[in-house]
């Protein structure tokens, strides 16, 4: 556990600050908070839209990813695990499967067990609980929603998608016209999601796209009113010099209708927070992002474990 600084809340159920997390953006930004807070002083809430049933196991891609990072496990671009091997999708392939899709033999184990939980009657949480025990990992996970909540893509083709289809098979070469969150308006929180973030003493959006990784989660329904309640809420905007560094935020934001750069982050949670942080590289929006936010810049690039433990000391510093 890290001690180095000592915040106010010691227990899971009132943690000092909730991450809502999706992708490599959200397991970074969960990875540099906690060198700045104690491990019980955050608790992640990760997005499930892109969850999907695939060789017949669940793959929950953003919560492995989260966990996976904070394990210091995860693979050289941010998913998957370090030195991983691929023999069950080469013999896969052998017998004539596609396999544009590839969990590595450990990853593909982590599925299997989440799979075998589901199966047997447990719920996300319990195996997500499950997983995180299993790698040590002493920061709390929650999915958003232990019911089915899955993010389509509407190509500008008219075709719609499953995520996983459009972001990996297809490598988010698509132009969107439309997303939808099938089966959020139906979904429950998770158990302990909603109490987490009514304790909390500050809500962290991680520097996910907003659009496929964050709206899934205030899509079920409670959440975003629970957030919209809190006095403080921090973006991290994922853009740098107005772009994506990799992945289609920046595109997907401007097929949404939202404006370029972080005036399209800031529209995204329109009405939700209270302070945007961007990269030193464009320290020049704060001049041009008026309104009712606080606009702070920072490093927000947290790839190198230096880089996160800046980024975590600022972010403490700034809103402890």
């Amino acid at each position: 556990m890290n001690d180095a600084i000592q915040g106010p809340n010691s227990s899971y159920s009132n943690p000092f600050a909730v991450l809502l997390a999706g992708g490599v953006g959200g397991a970074r930004a969960a990875r540099a908070l906690s060198t700045a807070f104690r491990d019980d002083e955050i608790l992640v809430v990760g997005n499930v839209g892109d969850d999907d049933l695939i060789y017949g196991v669940h793959v929950s891609a953003d919560l492995d990813t989260v966990v996976y990072t904070l394990a210091g496990i995860e693979g050289p671009h941010g998913w998957g695990i370090e030195n991983d091997t691929f023999t069950v999708m080469d013999h896969l392939a052998d017998l004539g499967i596609a396999t544009t899709f590839r969990l590595g033999d450990r990853d593909l184990a982590t599925c299997l067990v989440r799979t075998r939980e589901l199966d047997a009657g447990g719920s996300l949480t319990d195996a997500t609980e499950m997983i995180r025990s299993a790698l040590h990992v002493p920061i709390r996970i929650l999915p958003a929603s232990d019911d089915e909540v899955r993010t389509r893509i509407k190509t500008a083709r008219g075709e719609w998608l499953a995520f996983q289809e459009y972001f990996v098979t297809r490598g988010h070469a698509d132009d969107v016209s439309d997303i939808v969150y099938v089966g959020a308006d139906r979904a429950e929180p998770a158990p302990g999601v909603i109490e987490a973030i009514e304790s909390a003493n500050i809500i962290v959006i991680a520097p996910s796209n907003p659009p496929l990784s964050i709206h899934p989660i205030l899509a079920v329904p409670g959440i975003r009113r629970a957030v919209e309640a809190k006095d403080r809420v921090v973006a991290i905007s994922p853009l740098f010099d107005g772009k994506a560094l990799k992945g289609p935020a920046d595109r997907v934001m401007a097929a949404m209708g939202l404006p370029p750069g972080n005036a399209g982050v800031l529209a995204a949670y329109d009405g939700l927070i209270t302070d945007l942080v961007i990269d030193l590289a464009d320290a020049s929006d704060i001049n041009t992002l008026s309104g009712a936010v606080q606009v702070h810049a920072t490093g927000t690039l947290v790839r190198s474990s230096e880089q996160a433990e800046r980024f975590g000391r600022w972010f403490w510093e700034t809103f402890r």
